[in-house]
């Protein structure tokens, strides 16, 4: 059975944050009309919330739940 390494959920943790941290000041914008505001609010998110990805996926990888066990046939 294939299992990620922590370092491709770090890489998947960041690219995701990228895109959602790009979201989140956009939206900050929409909502206050300060680009001040809305990159700061957008540059505390995006740490805050790769630590918290990062830690959901490395659980999630040793959670079995909708995994299937791969077999392999010797020849």
């Amino acid at each position: 059975m294939a299992t990620e390494k922590p370092y491709r959920s770090l890489v998947k943790a960041i690219s995701w944050r990228v895109t959602g941290t790009v979201d989140t000041m956009l939206i900050s914008f929409l909502i206050t009309k300060e680009w001040k505001f809305a990159l700061s609010i957008g540059f505390v998110e995006l740490f805050t919330k790769i630590a918290l990805y990062y830690c959901h996926e490395r659980v999630w990888d040793r959670i079995k739940l909708g995994r299937e066990e791969s077999k392999s046939y010797e020849i």
